[in-house]
């Protein structure tokens, strides 16, 4: 196993490397030369089988005989062996895992913890997350019953890990505290007999904890991830602050100082964009639970009421997607006059958007960071590089096209929806005037609220979200959106892809994937998202079934004729990794 690179939800990154006798993850952002020890964990993973799959079977040939007089050995003699052996690749249910060791960042630099359970689940929950990146293996079982069975046809199980109760784990509320929390789970529902479990040790009924790929992917990273505050307020070290929460100072050797006041300029004036999703000033973790419910009515439809959404220009959700190298991110379209500066972590190193990785290692070693806003102009190039550009611009024979990053978000429905490809589908073409009055009248609607898209923050299209009971297409569903129907929960998306570069049957599966994981994510109540394509747009419709949807049939509506697709909470596995 080669070490890697883990790049958490909030930003942070994680180095994990085999060790002797297991696999150390370090914390990249709290690495400081006060440690004798990388901060970090160790955990010990290892696959486990019966014994008797490793031990030849009996002969059956025609010339042995059983003995049919044996007599055969007492259940609670047949004890059954377990094979231990080193973790190579996962397996679908054999894996096992436990910390062996907890290495924390000095106390000079970052104060202790204040609750070490929490800790422990923030540990083991960016242990799962590259766990359950790593490759998956064959759903298909073998039991007694399959073993003839062609293995196309044999019945299939979900991808678990067991939790040992060993190392770190062998607290007598450790455990249970993370089963209360929702990060392990074990079938065993009853009580149990022991008197002492929870007085001295920790019982049996907990010796058999898992989780599963499926309930893991629907854990919102929010209850788990937070970071350690500093030490003091005079600390030299920077607070780990999760992805970046503000705008870093420009420097005095950036070249942004010799840029003429543009867009860019009136991005880094922009400071009333709402932080991310994991920002905390109190470094807590920042989920809080549904409120009570309380309903109303909307055009004689009974519905919760529904939570404000996110603010203009709030990143909603974002996420490292290894197979594409970038950062996906969504956030909250807005009306400003000034584009919306990107507030997350991206994976170029190379000043492409106006705010960049967190300045953290920069700061340290003193030298300018892609957070420092430098921007490259012609005037720092040498002679050689602006020739070379002149002669570049020269060949051009049509005007560059304005950055997606330097436009607001009515200039990027603009120029989006005049595309002959998205007027085909969206219909809203126009002058600017008219995407403006698009944008005001999205942000207004009650029941949904309208989305960028961004790739390593370069937007690449438009989405909405809304809540299926008050929408029309809630009197074509069966049985009807609300109570008895799909639930008061149920959501729908309308997409649009914009830019031509960020087209592509892998990068939708990411995006329309990482949609249905919002919703999952957004609201525990939701159990299924839909979506109304027109009929004649095949290739949305194969895209849908690619990342799980089914086509349920046709509706009609006054508009347009669509294919009903829909994906359910219970059938959905994990997003596009």
């Amino acid at each position: 196993m080669a070490p890697s690179i883990v790049h958490l939800p909030n930003g942070q990154t994680l180095t994990v490397t085999p060790v002797f006798g297991g696999i150390q993850f370090k914390s990249n952002d709290l690495s400081t030369h006060h440690n004798v020890f990388p901060p970090g964990w160790t955990i010990i993973l290892h696959s486990e089988d019966e014994e008797d799959e490793h031990v030849p079977k009996p002969s059956t040939a025609a010339h042995t005989h059983p003995d049919l007089d044996a007599t055969p050995r007492p259940a609670e003699q047949q004890t059954i062996r377990h094979h231990v052996h080193r973790y190579r690749r996962p397996t679908l249910r054999n894996d096992h895992l436990f910390f062996s060791s907890i290495s924390n960042p000095s106390s000079t630099d970052f104060r202790p913890a204040s609750s070490p359970t929490r800790q422990i689940a923030m540990m083991l929950w960016a242990t799962l997350w590259w766990y359950f990146h790593q490759p998956t293996p064959s759903p298909y079982l073998t039991t007694p019953a399959s073993a003839q069975t062609p293995e196309e046809g044999r019945p299939k199980g979900e991808w678990r890990v067991n939790i040992n109760r060993e190392g770190i784990f062998k607290g007598k509320h450790t455990l249970p505290k993370l089963e209360r929390m929702g990060l392990i789970a074990s079938e065993d529902s009853t009580v149990g007999i022991d008197p002492d479990d929870g007085v001295r040790s920790t019982g049996e009924g907990w010796s058999k904890m898992f989780i599963s790929q499926r309930s893991f992917w629907q854990l919102d990273a929010r209850i788990y991830l937070f970071t350690l505050p500093p030490a003091q307020a005079t600390s030299p070290y920077p607070s780990v602050s999760p992805a970046v929460s503000r705008a870093a100072s420009p420097n005095r050797n950036s070249a942004i100082l010799d840029t003429a006041p543009g867009a860019m300029s009136h991005a880094l004036n922009r400071t009333s964009t709402p932080p991310g999703p994991f920002t905390s000033g109190s470094h807590l973790p920042t989920f809080y639970p549904p409120p009570p419910l309380q309903y109303t009515f909307t055009n004689g439809i009974r519905h919760p009421i529904r939570p404000k959404p996110p603010r203009q220009g709030e990143t909603i959700y974002t996420r490292y997607v290894p197979s594409l190298g970038q950062w996906l991110s969504f956030r909250v379209a807005s009306l400003s006059p000034r584009p919306v500066p990107h507030r997350g972590p991206t994976s170029v190193s190379e000043p492409t958007a106006p705010f960049g990785p967190s300045t953290r290692d920069s700061l340290r070693a003193g030298t300018p960071s892609s957070s420092d806003c430098s921007i490259l102009t012609v005037k720092g190039l040498s002679l050689q590089q602006q020739q070379d550009h002149g002669q570049q611009q020269q060949q051009s024979s049509e005007p560059p096209a304005p950055d997606t990053l330097t436009l607001t978000d009515a200039e990027l429905l603009h120029k989006w929806m005049n595309d002959p490809r998205v007027a085909h589908s969206w219909g809203e073409a126009g002058p600017l005037a008219h995407q403006e009055h698009f944008l005001r009248h999205a942000l207004t609607r009650p029941h949904s609220f309208p989305v960028i898209g961004c790739f390593d923050g370069q937007p690449f299209g438009f989405f909405e979200i809304y809540w299926v009971p008050e929408d029309r297409l809630a009197a074509h569903m069966a049985g009807g959106a609300g109570a008895g129907g799909e639930g008061d929960w149920c959501r729908g998306l309308h997409v649009l892809v914009g830019e031509q570069a960020f087209r592509g049957p892998q990068r939708v599966k990411v995006w329309l994937s990482a949609l249905v994981h919002y919703c999952w994510l957004a609201d525990s109540r939701t159990g299924v998202v839909v979506m109304e394509p027109r009929v004649d747009n095949e290739k949305l419709r194969r895209y849908c079934e690619g990342v799980g949807f089914y086509r349920e049939r046709e509706v009609a509506f006054a508009h347009k004729q669509s294919n009903l697709m829909k994906i359910r909470r219970e059938a959905w596995e994990r997003p596009e990794l």
